[in-house]
């Protein structure tokens, strides 16, 4: 209990939030999982009362935790060390406490979105648990990803409810059948998944229609984005230089830098390469945190030479999600996922090459150019913001992708759903 298996959940708007929670786990070295099974301590990331109403599906990840559990909410105004301190108290508190019921509280509350407890329909969402957990284990033999991180995808069913339209036994939903690819009549599954995902876009929720283990079909939807009290975090600099103020070559070099190492250790733990993404995500807290380009430089270029290197990797992801730049550019995706102009691997090292370019200006102490609008993933001064054309193009690269390489496509792209309640950035900056 004193180092407590943590699952974190970010919502939209929570970015700064996560980088600041995932660091101070690392420093404490408390292990983080990536399913409610192996979990005590549930931490979300961000204000769920701005989805407008407490979110049912946090409830019932909650609910898949083994006893005892405990969930931390932190608000954007969190004090992240003490609020894990508390999480920790209250697993720690719940282990103890005797029962009388054989192991799990009966009359247990679940904290809502202002502070206080309001009990749990306990029967109902029991079952309700017992089915996901049932079929969790059911999806775990559908795992033929790499790095087997596709188990625990059954866990977030309960983010689309329109499952349960369909006839259900046992709480599950039953299969319809429609013609596939080869003129065969096979059942389809509709599968959503999202949003609460370890290593996923935030807030992002995908609806598969599976025939198989092909994907059939995809809608793409996500949470409620909270209208912006300040910039997208990891296009800051840009937005900033745009409104005049003064930032740093440097500075934007940094949060790029860190921007692409983000994005390349969530891929990488999606392949389960996670030796290699626990360095990446180091990294980039280092950055974050004000390193110099002499302090960095020389791991940086190991981790990614030892990336580039690797004919696993390449064999793993290789030909996933190909987005050639004439369909790129059409669908108005710009950055690094219109330069790759290929696959999952493409982009990978493209955004490796933009990180080992980017240390050459990290201490660069000359402003940045207010026309200069190119974020992490894109343009800001397009019609759209860049994540929402990489958001257009996932129906088209998922379609015909198997149900355990989808992960591995979103994660190569990883739009950064922050962006869509971003304004364009339009004409001359000014003080």
């Amino acid at each position: 209990m004193s180092r407590p298996a943590v699952l974190v959940v970010t919502l939209p708007g929570a970015t700064r939030l996560r980088l600041e929670v995932e660091a101070e786990l690392r420093r404490r070295e408390w292990p983080v999982v990536g399913a409610p099974a192996a979990a005590d301590l549930l931490v979300v990331c961000g204000d769920p009362a701005a989805q407008g109403a407490w979110p049912e599906w946090l409830d019932d990840i909650e609910r898949s935790m083994p006893e005892p559990a405990a969930r931390a909410v932190m608000g954007e105004s969190a004090r992240v060390g003490g609020a894990l301190d508390a999480g920790r108290g209250e697993v720690t508190g719940r282990a103890v406490a005797p029962r009388g019921d054989g192991g799990r509280h009966e009359d247990r509350a679940a904290p809502s979105g202002d502070g206080h407890h309001r009990p749990a329909d306990h029967a109902e969402h029991m079952d309700h648990a017992e089915h996901m957990d049932h079929h969790a284990s059911h999806m775990d033999h559908q795992d033929h990803s790499p790095g087997g991180h596709m188990d625990h995808t059954g866990h977030m069913d309960h983010a689309g409810h329109d499952m349960h339209a369909m006839a259900d036994i046992a709480g599950l939903p039953m299969a319809e059948r429609a013609d596939d690819r080869d003129e065969l009549r096979l059942d389809r599954l509709h599968v959503p998944i999202g949003p609460g995902l370890t290593d996923w876009p935030t807030g992002l929720i995908l609806r598969l229609a599976l025939q198989g283990d092909v994907v059939q079909g995809v809608e793409v939807d996500h949470l409620p984005v909270p209208p912006a009290h300040r910039p997208p975090f990891w296009d800051e600099p840009w937005l900033r230089a745009a409104r005049g103020e003064e930032v740093t070559r440097g500075g934007a070099a940094r949060r790029r830098c860190a921007a692409h190492l983000d994005s390349a250790g969530r891929l990488l733990a999606v392949v389960g390469w996670d030796d290699v993404a626990a360095p990446f995500r180091r990294l980039r807290d280092e950055l974050l945190a004000g390193a110099s380009r002499t302090e960095v430089a020389g791991e940086v270029h190991r981790t990614v030479r030892r990336v580039g290197r690797s004919r696993v990797l390449r064999w793993s992801i290789a030909g996933l999600g190909r987005l050639p730049a004439d369909t790129a550019r059409a669908a108005g995706v710009s950055g690094p996922a219109l330069a790759a102009t290929g696959d999952a691997y493409d982009r990978l090292l493209m955004w490796l090459g933009e990180i080992e370019r980017g240390l050459e200006v990290l201490d660069d102490t000359r402003p940045l150019a207010p026309d200069d609008r190119t974020g992490p993933r894109g343009r800001l001064d397009g019609p759209r913001p860049p994540s929402q054309a990489l958001l257009d193009v996932l129906p088209d690269l998922l379609t015909g992708v198997e149900f355990a390489c989808a992960r591995i496509v979103v994660a190569s792209l990883d739009p950064d759903l922050d962006e869509l309640a971003l304004a364009p950035v339009t004409g001359a900056a000014h003080a």
